[in-house]
């Protein structure tokens, strides 16, 4: 990514109105080079979780090392940590619960084969990357 790509996604992420929480776990993301990353706001249209932050990475050793980056980041920098874990051994699709927001994030292949954006189409979608 380009550092004038990164600067219109910075500006973007602190315009809008999604937790603090959140929006660091976007800027792991982005550090970690992780791919298309959209947040989904759920409040009120679902029972689970408040916001979902989807993103893809280019293989399964990147996907944990993503995930790995976040866990870390909300431990240290918030005290906060994950409900539960899934997905991890293969890494092909891993789950970060933190009860008000869920992190998946997906393979290539596995993101399009659940198309949880397609499935949560009600949702206010904020997404951070430049096609």
């Amino acid at each position: 990514m380009r550092i004038d790509d990164f600067k219109l996604i910075d500006e973007d992420v602190k315009k809008r109105k999604i937790p603090y929480a959140v929006k660091k776990v976007v800027y792991s993301i982005l550090d970690m080079k992780g791919e298309k990353i959209v947040v989904l706001k759920l409040k009120g249209i679902c029972e689970f979780t408040d916001f979902m932050v989807i993103c893809s990475g280019g293989s399964s050793r990147q996907n944990k090392a993503i995930s790995d980056g976040i866990k870390r980041m909300l431990k240290k920098e918030l005290n906060v940590k994950a409900f539960s874990v899934e997905g991890q051994m293969s890494s092909d699709w891993i789950l970060l619960d933190y009860i008000d927001f869920v992190v998946h994030i997906f393979s290539h292949e596995n993101r399009k084969k659940f198309s949880l954006e397609k499935l949560w189409m009600d949702a206010r979608r904020y997404d951070f990357y430049i096609a």
